[in-house]
């Protein structure tokens, strides 16, 4: 669909490659219930035995015990759960022994072969993975002995595989700035030439667990393969990385246009402390030379699991701490200051985008890139962008393909008949201003 849409932009004209483009993201809510983590395995059992009882009612009515229909035959948000912590923990615990019941059960040599493979029990096996630690007492591989306790709560870092719906088992949580949800984000990308209608040519959907930076890569790849690749390519910072800048325009010939991601380093905080750009990097001697004249004594390359190649500086421990400039350089109080940084290209890609967006006529160009707010604005007020009608993730997908394709084709009607663009709202208060 859409991309006939854009057999027709090009048809007229008005949509062409090695222009303007701008990228940005919203969330979209899943069309599934938030669950605690209470709500989530007592839900995802109830899930799993009401697909048991659909294909194998004999075999499920002869495992389950009166008490299972007390405690999952009603959604377990129409149930009263337990108050106070030890009541809701033993309640926990027993959903995962009734849990691993099932599961010891479907392992059993009699058990219909077909439960293995159905969709829901693979979900209760990966939520109980996630939730449960198994605790055997009597004898070894008897299904009544499997007792249950509940993990340890993950931290943040540990979050993007983690199931919060039986009912929709790709949707993720998300913390963003203020705004924490459960389901999706879409990436619209959209062109911004001068004289030109505004057109979505690209829409890229993920759980919303994955961070905007592992999607410029994608976005880029795609945009190349359709033919409409841009030179300039304007994103916020979450789409900006040192190997971002570099790829983009090695592999792609794009300009990527953005804030760069911030240092976070004591040093860039206070006024007048030596930052990573105080520095100056002789690449050719691998040598570099702090603002008091010091030159690094070892220079060494490594591998970091999440930042890739980088390269590791060291300064004299003896200098440093003699050093009349140390309080603004470094807080060790017997080692040397020490550098991280980027290969060559990338190091120096991120410095000229640093310094780019410093200058009046770079910051009139980025400027350009927040009119892709009024893209999400209609996408939401008029097409319903961020609420999912579906579940999963290709339907979410089509879904916000169809959204792409409705705006392209209102925005390509109001460039035919030569309706202005509207101007950006404001309340009827803060026009009294004027």
């Amino acid at each position: 669909m859409l991309e006939r849409v854009l057999e027709v932009a090009r048809e007229l004209g008005v949509l062409k490659a090695r222009g303007r483009q701008r990228t940005d993201s919203t969330h979209v809510l899943a069309a599934v219930r938030t669950l605690n983590r209470l709500e989530l395995v007592a839900e995802t059992l109830r899930a799993a035995l009401n697909a048991t009882a659909a294909v194998a009612p004999d075999w499920l009515r002869a495992l389950a015990p009166s008490a299972w229909y007390e405690r999952y035959g009603r959604r377990i948000e129409d149930t009263r759960l337990p108050q106070g912590e030890a009541k809701r923990e033993a309640y926990a615990c027993q959903v995962g022994e009734d849990g691993f019941c099932l599961l010891d059960a479907l392992a059993a040599p009699h058990a219909p072969e077909q439960l293995a493979d159905l969709p829901a029990i693979q979900v209760l096996r990966t939520v109980w993975a996630r939730h449960f630690e198994p605790r055997s007492e009597g004898g070894s591989g008897s299904a009544g002995a499997r007792r249950a306790r509940l993990r340890p709560v993950r931290g943040p870092g540990h979050d993007e595989d983690r199931i919060e719906s039986p009912y929709d088992v790709e949707a993720r949580f998300r913390t963003k700035r203020a705004m924490s949800w459960t389901g999706y984000m879409v990436h619209l990308t959209e062109t911004c030439d001068p004289d030109a209608p505004r057109l979505v040519i690209h829409i890229d959907t993920t759980p919303a667990s994955v961070h905007e930076a592992r999607r410029t890569g994608p976005i880029h790849a795609a945009l190349a393969r359709k033919g409409l690749t841009p030179s300039t390519h304007l994103v916020d910072a979450a789409y900006v990385s040192a190997r971002q800048l570099v790829e983009a325009r090695e592999r792609y010939g794009i300009d990527l246009v953005g804030p760069t991601p911030q240092d976070v380093s004591w040093q860039h905080r206070r006024e007048g402390a030596f930052g990573m750009e105080a520095f100056t990097v002789d690449w050719e001697s691998q040598r570099v030379r702090c603002p008091a004249g010091q030159h690094s004594m070892s220079w060494s390359e490594y591998q970091d699991k999440a930042r890739g190649h980088r390269i590791k500086v060291h300064f004299s421990s003896t200098a440093c701490q003699a050093c009349p400039s140390k309080p603004l350089c470094t807080r060790t109080k017997t080692q040397g200051r020490q550098l991280s940084l980027h290969p060559r290209e990338a190091h120096e890609a991120l410095a000229a985008a640093r310094a780019r967006l410093t200058s009046n006529e770079e910051r009139g160009l980025y400027r350009l890139r927040a009119g892709i707010e009024g893209t999400l604005s209609q996408g939401v007020r008029a097409f319903g962008l961020r609420q999912a009608r579906y579940r999963g993730l290709a339907k979410m997908h089509l879904q916000t393909v169809a959204t792409a394709v409705a705006l392209n084709i209102d925005r390509l009607a109001a460039w035919l008949e030569h309706r202005p663009l509207a101007p950006t709202r404001k309340s009827r208060f803060l026009a009294l201003a004027a």
